[in-house]
């Protein structure tokens, strides 16, 4: 018997939406890592006291795109510009639908003529690897699958994020020189205890710092190397608590739905028919309290998460018909919502009844599905969604990312987030019977760092240039 296709998984469900919001399974997992070094307030606190170095060898997919058409293949499926993009460089690959609709996005490195790397979450690059099953392209692809889908506890490469205040400082004792100047999301390569490794100016957390990769045999002589070298300037080992809560400051959006569950085109039809049941989209979960009539409701398009800088219209790609549509219409704008500290002690204060309980509050990351959505109200009005949320030891707050209506995006607006679920709670494991409750939040900037904001200026999230530069 063939295995079951995505698309005869969601035919066999009676509604798309009630069948994700009841999967089986929690939020993102990372591991590979323990949980906490020390404690995850030390760690949230060091990569903008000293520095920090996230361990990211482990969470993500790699997928590896060779050929004569692989330039092409990935110019047609992302709504960036390839001009000017050469080796060595970088940049935020994005791919949507051809109704123009999120499917996910990964970071890009062109490594060598005809060789690039897409490295994140599994939509964006299962995504890539239905374009180069088709045989339209003359390409070949090669996965490199995250550690909780294998068994032998090994990958291609070792990856590390160096981050943080001290993180040249940390580098350069390391490397036993000055490193090279590079540009955001441009690559240079450095050496490291010997060993050739691959240097990306990048950041995370809202703070400088560089992606460090290589082949796995030298996982163990550049990770001592550069703990050895950060001893005297405070780094800081982080783990998985911490590190999933660190978008929260630097306003990355970790979690659109991929727009793949629907679709007549022939593009979106044959995705769905060549991508298993068990894909990335047969067995995602949502959660929270934001609930539409039909999955498309979960649908983003770029300019609701922040990616409109990069659309850009000198390239014909899948999508681009229906975004150049949708250029002048209105667009969600992405926010950081803080939330009132009294309301939330409230929330925390239930755990300490015998009655109703609210939904309760992990930390310091309160996302408990893969993709989470919770209504944002004004006047009793739903205005946009929450859709990641937990607590920045650094600023002392507990803090969402949301996507509002551009007519409420006033900074220092009051709103109301809606946190939990109906009829007490949906039966994903993570999900204990509580009661729903509204969350006063303050409408504020994204990031909402100071430092991602102002210092960090050569960010794409500020240049208005986008991650192609």
């Amino acid at each position: 018997m063939s295995e079951q296709t995505l698309q005869q998984k969601l035919d066999s469900v009676d509604n798309v939406v009630d069948f994700l919001r009841n999967q089986q399974v929690g939020p993102n997992v990372y591991p590979g890592v323990p949980a906490e070094y020390s404690n995850w307030r030390n760690e949230q606190r060091a990569w903008s006291e000293s520095a920090v170095l996230f361990n990211q060898s482990y969470h993500m997919v790699e997928l590896y795109v060779t050929g004569p058409d692989a330039f092409a293949m990935l110019n047609y499926l992302g709504i960036n510009s390839f001009k000017n993009f050469t080796v060595n460089k970088a940049k935020q690959w994005v791919p949507v639908t051809p109704d123009g609709y999120v499917i996910g996005d990964v970071i890009l490195f062109y490594l060598d003529e005809e060789t690039f790397s897409l490295v994140g979450r599994a939509p964006a690059i299962e995504w890539a690897e239905y374009h180069a099953s088709t045989g339209k392209w003359n390409v070949k692809v090669e996965r490199d699958e995250r550690t909780a889908l294998r068994t032998d506890g090994k990958r291609k490469n070792y990856r590390f994020q160096l981050q943080g205040p001290n993180a040249m400082k940390v580098l350069e004792k390391a490397m036993g020189t000055t490193p090279p100047d590079i540009k955001f999301f441009n690559m240079a390569h450095i050496d490291i205890s010997g060993k050739d490794v691959i240097a990306l100016r990048h950041g995370m957390a809202g703070q400088p710092g560089y992606e460090l990769f290589g082949p796995w045999d030298d996982y163990a002589a550049v990770h001592g190397a550069l703990v050895e070298a950060g001893k005297e300037f405070g780094l800081t080992l982080v783990g998985g608590r911490a590190y999933s809560s660190n978008t929260l400051e630097s306003g990355w959006l970790p979690s659109p739905l991929p727009a793949t569950y629907t679709g007549d085109d022939e593009i979106s039809k044959g995705f769905r028919e060549w991508a298993s049941a068990n894909s990335y989209a047969g067995k995602c979960s949502i959660g929270g309290s934001y609930i539409p009539e039909s999955i498309e409701g979960y649908y983003l398009t770029p300019w609701d998460i922040g990616y409109g800088i990069i659309v850009k219209f000198d390239h014909d790609f899948v999508g681009r018909e229906a975004l150049e549509k949708m250029a002048e219409q209105k667009h969600k704008q992405k926010v950081t919502l803080a939330l009132d500290p009294e309301d939330v002690n409230r929330v925390m204060s239930s755990m300490f009844a015998k009655g109703d309980r609210a939904k309760y509050f992990e930390f310091p990351s309160a996302v408990y599905a893969m993709h989470p959505f919770d209504e944002v109200k004004c006047d009793g009005k739903v205005i946009g969604v929450s859709t990641w949320i937990g607590y920045s030891s650094n600023e002392g707050a507990m803090l969402s990312i949301g996507m509002i209506d551009p007519d409420f995006a006033e900074f220092g607006k009051e709103v109301t987030l809606v946190w939990g679920e109906p009829n007490g709670g949906t039966t994903k494991p993570t999900v204990e019977p509580h009661v729903q409750t509204e969350i006063k939040a303050i409408v504020s900037p994204v990031p909402y760092s100071a430092v991602a904001r102002n210092a960090y200026a050569d960010s794409w999230r500020q240049s208005g240039k986008g991650a192609n530069a």
